[in-house]
């Protein structure tokens, strides 16, 4: 079968004709697919037709069902919290195990004569690939890519197979859910057969970047047979933001046959008025770098984006970006994807990102790992800032479980640095996390010799960006006078998860520390922000304010629940609060009906959160407990008109700012009203209301891409919404909803914000939860009409009409 389509098949020609750079072929469409270690499935002779067929990226582990607790593992009065050390309640409730793929395909005859490299960006969570049955590479850590040279592997004229086994490892290889499977994007490369640019081989970097003027040194890396020892001859051009040439330079080098593959400096630019990255400009310029011949025609191209920006830390502000400060206000989350479990998506990485900058986020830690490179390219393009992190623990367990950390790190640095080094989003490097509650860490010193092992790598691949370790609390005294971790010590910046009431001290100590709160708890939110001396630490990272699949505190909820967006992005109350800080500048209030709170305990952190609710639907004669977030100087609260007082902002005290606590409100049915003043202002700077809603009537779909391309990877998030006769959304709806799609498109995810449900995310069908569910649809490679229609079923409130809308892929 041959696999590759007309479109790619034309660019293949295209780019041989012009004896043009290396061609770029994806291959993420048309694979076999199978669950189970399925025997003799690497062989190239093999009945595969019965398999599904998939496209990548996919996450098998997804589809697979739930899995309860064990009897044995359920809580009871003995053992109340049994469940959370369940076997599967840090993995998201699912089965470990194996997927297979397999796709034949017919090499091209312009390949004959050229290096030929398969190229995986991940496998998750570790993985083989084999070609024609011969195993030709595979992964240990599946959160980073690797290419492997199949060149002599491939029979023209005749149909090949590659096959891949993926593997999710043993529910203790992972503290949180991974997914499994062929996650992110699957290729060709094919280069010149003997000399050509190596893998990730450019190294932008900008020394000097004022207002007034910029410095742009390029590096690459060229790999020559030592048959070929003509000099190099090397053409550099950059091109503005705005796609202008504003340099090309062509140079020769002799070839250096002691060092091969040779890393060298192309060129040295100097530009005058730069456009200077930064979050509120994330301007980018790129740099092409092609291998020339003797008659001046490309035979290797390589490009890159970057940015022209300067950061600098110190523990007299912080953090500084274009020499102004700039305080991280930040999220660390794992890298999944709602409904869509592992697989990466572009499309629902930046819905999250639109969502994070909405209120006010600029920060982004990876935890515990590198994310995609999509990512990456997204948080460049909208003005991001990344921690890029490599590892949990500098443990076998948690590297994949498959072979030693030890024998990993010098081979999975290089990859991670050399693919991530040129994104202007990045700031700082992160090795690991929390070493200090494994003591079994290699060396015996809770990470000081591995660290100081690691980070001399890392400089050289990167001089430019700090190094840290995120590190935990346990084991360190609450006397505030007490000695930091050794490891402490070392780090360029300081990282403590959760710990921020050690910096004073800490810093009066080693007053070289510069300090970064790498987790902060949603439970302890706003102290943990405001009690940090703002204008001399870095920032800070709030943990899990997506909720997330895993680290389940608890059958049935089947993950983290404590975040201010729930899983299917969905704003929690709690969202405003948070944005009341991250955002000082825009005035705001929202109402917050306050219910229970459950005391959890996290690795020695309480992160319990109370639930609260914006529904104004409550139950005739109660009262209750309301908040009113806000960061204006008072606020009004008004039942039907009639005002409850206005109470001030209490600034001066972190456990109460910008969160107003209303005491026993009667509940009457209509309409609950707050309104926000400044003391320089007679009239509202922002109000908020919610009121009592009738029975839900009907449906309302919104889509949430008016650029919908058929590219077979975009995708369209559909939010659908019960509401009243009066247009107001029915938060006690929760009525199953079936979904069936018409065109060029196909459901791919389906969620609501319910972590307990024991639906699952993939199918046709999701009920209301707070009177929302999200269906997601993937595209084709066609364009077309495409006709989504959503109709209730079962237990109906109301006789709710369903609903139909029409979307076009362009």
């Amino acid at each position: 079968m041959r696999f590759i389509s007309a479109a790619i098949a034309t660019l293949v020609f295209a780019s041989a004709s012009m004896q043009a750079q290396r061609t770029i072929v994806p291959i993420n469409r048309d694979w076999k697919f199978t669950y189970g270690d399925i025997e003799n499935a690497e062989k190239k002779v093999f009945d595969d037709s019965q398999w599904q067929t998939i496209h990548v990226p996919h996450d098998f582990q997804i589809h697979q069902p739930w899995v309860a607790p064990a009897p044995d593992e359920m809580p009871d009065s003995d053992n109340p919290v049994a469940n959370v050390r369940s076997r599967l309640s840090s993995r998201g409730f699912k089965e470990m195990g194996t997927g297979w793929y397999r796709k034949t395909f017919t090499p091209e005859p312009q390949w004959k004569g050229k290096r030929v490299l398969l190229d995986f960006e991940g496998i998750m969570l570790v993985g083989d690939v084999y070609v024609n049955g011969e195993r030709v590479g595979g992964t240990d850590y599946g959160y980073l890519g690797f290419e492997t040279d199949i060149t002599d592997k491939l029979k023209y004229g005749q149909p090949n197979t590659i096959a891949v086994k993926a593997d999710t490892g043993k529910p203790e290889n992972s503290r949180w859910y991974t997914g499994g499977g062929l996650f992110r994007d699957v290729k060709f490369v094919i280069t010149p057969a003997d000399r050509y640019f190596t893998r990730h081989p450019l190294f932008v970097t900008t020394p000097v970047a004022e207002a007034d003027s910029a410095t742009i040194v390029v590096e690459a890396g060229v790999f020559s047979t030592p048959a070929n020892t003509t000099p190099i001859a090397t053409r550099l051009t950059v091109y503005n933001p705005q796609g202008e040439q504003i340099f090309t330079n062509t140079s020769k080098r002799n070839f250096n046959k002691r060092q091969n593959p040779w890393e060298y400096i192309l060129d040295s630019i100097k530009v005058k008025q730069p456009q200077r990255w930064s979050c509120e400009t994330p301007v980018l310029y790129k740099a092409v770098a092609e291998l020339i011949d003797s008659t001046g025609k490309a035979f290797d191209k390589v490009e890159t984006n970057f940015g022209i920006r300067k950061i600098e830390f110190s523990p007299e502000y912080g953090f500084k970006l274009n020499g102004k400060k700039l305080l991280l206000k930040g999220i660390a989350n794992h890298h999944t994807l709602g409904a869509l479990g592992a697989a990466a998506y572009p499309a629902a990485i930046e819905k999250r990102i639109k969502l994070l900058k909405e209120y006010g986020f600029n920060h982004i830690r990876t935890s515990h790992n590198p994310y995609s490179e999509s990512f990456l390219d997204l948080c460049d393009r909208h003005g991001i800032l990344v921690l890029d992190e490599l590892y949990d623990k500098w443990l076998t367990q948690y590297a994949g479980g498959r072979t030693s950390w030890e024998d990993q790190w010098q081979y999975t640095i290089p990859e991670w640095i050399k693919r991530d080094r040129n994104h202007p989003s990045i700031i700082i490097w992160s090795l690991g996390n929390e070493l200090q509650i494994q003591p079994e860490i290699p060396y015996g010193d809770y990470g000081v010799t591995p660290y100081l092992m690691q980070k001399p790598l890392v400089k050289r691949l990167d001089p430019t960006r700090p190094v840290t370790v995120a590190m935990h609390p346990h084991g360190r005294g609450m006397d505030l006078d007490s000695e930091p971790w050794p490891l402490a010590k070392l780090t360029d910046i300081t990282s403590y998860n959760y710990r921020y009431m050690f910096f004073p001290n800490d810093g009066k100590r080693y007053p070289h520390m510069n300090f970064y709160q790498s987790e902060a708890s949603a439970s302890a939110m706003g102290p943990n922000f405001f009690e940090m001396d703002l204008d001399k630490n870095i920032g800070l990272a709030y943990w899990g304010m997506i909720d997330y699949l895993g680290e389940s505190n608890g059958w049935p909820e089947k993950g983290w629940a404590h975040g201010v967006f729930d899983i299917s992005l969905e704003p929690k109350p709690t969202a405003y609060f948070l944005r009341s800080f991250y955002k000082p500048d825009e005035p705001i209030v929202h109402i917050a009906i306050k219910g229970k709170r459950k005391s959890i305990d996290w690795n020695g952190i309480d992160v319990g959160t109370a639930t609260m609710s914006d529904s104004w639907n409550l139950i005739n004669g109660t009262t209750a407990d309301i908040y009113t977030y806000t960061n204006a100087d008072e606020v009004e609260l008004l039942i039907n008109g009639k005002s409850l007082g206005r109470v001030k902002n209490n600034t001066a005290d972190s456990k109460q700012r910008n969160r107003i606590l209303w005491k026993n409100v009667k509940y009457e049915p209509g309409k609950i009203e707050a309104r926000a003043y400044n003391a320089s202002s007679a009239k509202p700077v922002a109000t908020h209301k919610i009121e009592t809603t009738g029975k839900a009537k009907k449906l309302i779909a919104t889509a949430d891409n008016s650029n919908w391309k058929a590219d077979g990877t975009d995708l369209q998030h559909i939010r659908v919404a019960a509401v009243d006769n009066a247009g107001r959304q029915n938060m006690e709806e929760n009525s199953l909803l079936e979904f069936s799609v018409e065109g060029p498109a196909e459901i791919i995810g389906v969620i609501n914000g319910d972590m307990k449900s024991p639906e699952m995310t993939v199918g046709t069908s999701r009920s209301l939860y707070n009177g929302t569910a999200t269906v997601i649809l993937r595209s084709t490679p066609e364009a077309g009409n495409v006709t989504l229609k959503v109709t209730p079923k079962g237990n109906i409130k109301g006789n709710i009409k369903g609903t139909t809308i029409k979307l076009n892929t362009l």
